[in-house]
């Protein structure tokens, strides 16, 4: 019974997710989707527009290591992935949302507090 509600779950956060296609490049684990810049929240744009300018940033543990340690991106060395917040309106903490920004560029969406990451397509 448990089996099937979980396959239930997944099967309606699947209906619900936004559109993403295969990840082209290097693999990552199951999560290795795509996520358009433009379908991003207008939030995580704010967020990525900070990142390029080099802040400031709203949050004290924004720009904290991100450690990888469920292996969700690719394998890199400590200290090439960095998390930020993505705002919640009306979320009163940090929230769920972050951007993972690595040192070659790249960056990753997740809404679900590091269960699930899409790399962002620009």
């Amino acid at each position: 019974m448990k089996r099937v509600l979980a396959a239930a779950c997944a099967a309606l956060a699947l209906a619900f997710a936004p559109v993403v296609s295969a990840q082209k490049g290097p693999v990552a684990g199951a999560d290795a989707k795509e996520i358009a810049f433009a379908s991003l929240p207008v939030e995580a744009h704010e967020t990525i527009a900070l990142i390029r300018k080099g802040g400031p940033f709203p949050y004290a543990k924004d720009g904290a290591v991100f450690g990888n340690r469920e292996g969700h991106l690719p394998a890199q060395k400590r200290g090439y992935y960095r998390e930020y917040t993505v705002k919640t309106p009306g979320e009163r903490t940090r929230g769920a949302r972050r951007i993972i920004w690595g040192k070659g560029g790249e960056f990753y969406y997740t809404g679900d507090h590091y269960n699930h990451f899409l790399r962002v397509r620009e």
